[in-house]
């Protein structure tokens, strides 16, 4: 378990830090759970599954290949050629007072 392993590194850093936990997962069959905030669209490659939270609550929980799909199947106008992670911070965002 890793809590934001990436914080304060560069993107290539990053990503290159995301690489290594996907080749642990896949070549030495270890489970890597670890929270990372705003990956790049290339670190954001190297997930196999996501947990997308707002508020407390689970909001989508699966493959990450498949997580803009189901964004896509909520009427959600999904921007061709962007970063998964940044576009799941704007929409999950929580806009204080909550209405």
């Amino acid at each position: 378990m890793l809590d934001e392993p990436t914080s304060g590194l560069d993107s290539f850093k990053a990503r290159s830090i995301c690489k290594l936990l996907h080749d642990l997962a896949r070549k030495r069959g270890k489970c890597i759970v670890s929270t990372i905030h705003s990956p790049s669209s290339e670190a954001f490659f190297y997930f196999d599954r996501v947990l997308l939270m707002a508020d407390g609550y689970t909001v989508f929980q699966g493959d990450a290949a498949e997580s803009m799909e189901y964004f896509k199947t909520l009427k959600f106008d999904v921007p061709k050629l962007c970063n998964p992670a940044d576009f799941f911070m704007k929409v999950l965002a929580i806009k204080y007072p909550k209405q």
